[in-house]
């Protein structure tokens, strides 16, 4: 299994909308390594979900429940999304913040290059963000 975070406006579609939807395609996506990402994942991978723009937090954890395939919304065939579904909730949100702030995380993806959508997670980095988030106040 691998991890993943994945990055949304909350305005444009947040935690709680995939949680009404249930399942949802992660599409829309139009950065090459961004989509690349994607088509590396795998039914039963986990992802953070990271509120972007506003918020800037991760606020939960999603399942992968289905493969890379064509992105409907795409006008060409070079684009790719993923179904994804919400597994749960963190207690508290973990802030850009606090992770930029914690050294065990300096080299995270989301710290060196914090514009890219679709990125990979570490185990390690995983499992921190996981105690961060999960522990009750």
């Amino acid at each position: 299994m691998a991890f993943w975070l994945m990055k949304s406006e909350p305005d444009e579609f947040g935690w709680n909308d995939l949680v009404a939807k249930g399942v949802s395609p992660w599409d829309g996506v139009r950065n090459y390594q961004a989509r690349n990402f994607m088509r590396d994942m795998a039914v039963g991978d986990q992802a953070f979900f990271y509120h972007s723009r506003t918020g800037l937090a991760v606020v939960g954890i999603m399942e992968i429940v289905a493969a890379a395939y064509p992105d409907p919304t795409a006008a060409d065939d070079k684009w790719s999304c993923v179904d994804v579904q919400a597994a749960q909730r963190f207690e508290r949100p973990v802030t850009l913040d606090s992770i930029k702030t914690d050294p065990r995380l300096a080299d995270m993806v989301l710290v060196r290059n914090s514009r890219l959508s679709v990125q990979p997670v570490t185990q390690a980095e995983w499992d921190m963000i996981c105690a961060m988030g999960l522990k009750r106040s």
